[in-house]
């Protein structure tokens, strides 16, 4: 790889695109896995990122049964809601160490533990206190879905794939997000009640751990050792590894390593891993000392170092604010459109997330696919050479359109306009959604490819804090104002928010000059043998 800088690359080669990273001859990695292997572990990521993004947000439409049957109040509804971005954003913290000690699966199967518990939890929900322990339990089964699932999909796919594979994942997020209210107000308002939303998830996420135990395959890959070997072709047009495509490689050719440590041409015989070593609960670290306790600890501190990257700051800023406006715009829908003019039931409150989905598919669309599209244009006419910020043009958009939803939203909500122009509106604010993350998310892991991890553990803590502290005051804000006073603000907030994408187009590469060091000297205290 002719690397310049920390995403600063040249991708194009005579018109063909390098392979970032450069796949190895290992039968055991991922990138040489075959077509259909890839696209189901992605396939059980994006659920499982779905199926937690509809658990932390389907207990809204529970919360009525709540208040009716148990007297609990909105009050305390929205205090548990708070607590479960507190859970979300900082089990993301605390199981941060673990993919990199331990492998990615057992992450995985404790965070789907976490869902069956909180699930129960919320279906036998008594007292105040039930609710919000079950949604911290909720929240803290999100939390694999907040960075590690990014890891994963970064394991299996090349960088210059990664704006796709994020649109994905926001896509998975955006389903879950929004049809997990739409089917919890089915529920609600069916024969069986509000606690099967709870039992209904316990059902669905005790399925699925079963499904992960068995068919998810573990996809940490020490890449750097010398025993797996590299192809380095000069290019290739599309960005797979597959001469495996039709089948794995059962064996491949590598260069040992001589006893002075030097790399010889004796070519030895890696074999790939059996089945049951491919869904071992734990796959240690070649570095891994003893239980790992210290290392873990180690590293959980060590991880804080990304809040000094403006990158982090800048995605947990442009993610977290479109949490921020989900509170309000979800809040208005159960407060106000049961209400004249609309006198709305649970269902047709259900059915408002749709226009909000085919907006954030429309963004996915715009902020996965075609930003990949998009960069790879502008790499060919920068001489080959792609630049982590030439991605971040794309949002510059986004912030007249998801602002403009906002407001359309909000003062139709206030006025009682006619339901087309608040829905077009939800459909701005989906399309908004959708590109924000992708964007802004695969432009951290353009500027630090080898800090995926810590660098989305940064952006969900970051994420989840902002969200946690517009929950608690989103009621009070609404209640001191009109609906359109409310939104008009948010939408120039959300403006401004999503213009701090200028600076960091101008200064982004400065910021990456200037952090290189402590980047490079980050992941030398993270993967040295002490780590």
């Amino acid at each position: 790889m002719d690397l310049q800088l920390n995403g600063t690359e040249r991708i194009c080669v005579d018109g063909e695109v390098k392979l970032i990273p450069t796949p190895t001859k290992s039968p055991n990695d991922p990138m040489n896995w075959s077509t259909r292997r890839r696209y189901w572990h992605s396939f059980l990521v994006l659920v499982f990122v779905a199926l937690t993004a509809a658990t932390a947000n389907d207990a809204g439409n529970a919360g009525n049964g709540m208040n009716a049957e148990l007297g609990i109040t909105w009050n305390q509804i929205n205090t548990a809601a708070g607590v479960l971005f507190v859970g979300i954003g900082y089990t993301t913290l605390l199981l941060g160490p673990a993919p990199f000690l331990y492998g990615r699966r057992v992450s995985y199967l404790i965070c789907l533990l976490f869902s069956i518990i909180g699930s129960i939890g919320l279906a036998r929900t008594q007292y105040v206190g039930d609710n919000i322990w079950s949604q911290l339990f909720v929240g803290a089964s999100e939390s694999c879905a907040e960075a590690l699932a990014q890891l994963s999909l970064s394991d299996l796919f090349f960088q210059h794939q990664r704006g796709l594979v994020l649109g994905l994942y926001i896509l998975a997020t955006s389903i879950g997000t929004f049809m997990g209210p739409m089917v919890s107000s089915f529920i609600t308002n069916s024969p069986l009640g509000w606690r099967w939303v709870g039992w209904l998830a316990a059902i669905i996420s005790g399925g699925l751990l079963f499904v992960f135990y068995f068919g998810l395959e573990e996809t940490f890959f020490d890449r750097n050792n010398p025993i797996h070997g590299h192809d380095a072709p000069a290019g290739r047009t599309e960005g797979t590894s597959d001469d495996a495509d039709k089948k794995d490689k059962p064996i491949a050719s590598v260069q040992r390593t001589s006893s002075d440590g030097e790399l010889d041409e004796e070519c030895g015989r890696e074999k790939g891993k059996t089945y049951f070593q491919r869904i071992a609960l734990i796959t240690p670290s070649p570095t891994l000392v003893g239980t790992g306790f210290k290392q873990y600890c180690r590293r959980l501190f060590h991880t804080l170092r990304v809040f000094t990257f403006p990158a982090v700051i800048y995605s947990g800023l442009q993610w977290g604010a479109q949490d921020a406006w989900l509170t309000f715009y979800l809040t208005v829908e159960a407060d106000n459109w049961y209400g004249p003019p609309w006198n709305y039931t649970d269902a047709a409150v259900g059915i408002m997330n749709v226009p909000t989905l085919i907006g954030s598919v429309l963004g996915c669309i715009y902020g996965g696919w075609f930003s990949d599209f998009f960069v790879m244009w502008m790499a060919k006419r920068n001489n080959g050479i792609f630049e982590a910020e030439q991605r971040l043009w794309l949002l510059l958009p986004v912030a007249f359109i998801g602002p403009a939803g906002l407001m359309l939203f909000g003062i139709g909500s206030d006025k009682g306009w006619d339901w087309h122009l608040p829905y077009l509106g939800l459909g701005f604010i989906g399309f908004g959604w959708g590109c924000a993350g992708d964007l802004s998310m695969a432009y951290l892991m353009d500027a630090y490819p080898d800090m995926v991890l810590e660098g989305m553990v940064g952006v969900a803590v970051i994420n989840n804090t902002i969200g946690c502290i517009f929950t608690f005051t989103a009621q009070s804000w609404l209640d001191a104002q009109t609906l359109a006073q409310v939104f008009i603000a948010i939408g120039v907030l959300s403006f401004c928010s999503i213009m701090t994408t200028v600076p960091m187009m101008y200064w982004g590469k400065k910021c990456r000059q200037m952090t290189r060091k402590k980047y490079e000297a980050f992941l030398l205290l993270r993967d040295g043998p002490s780590s």
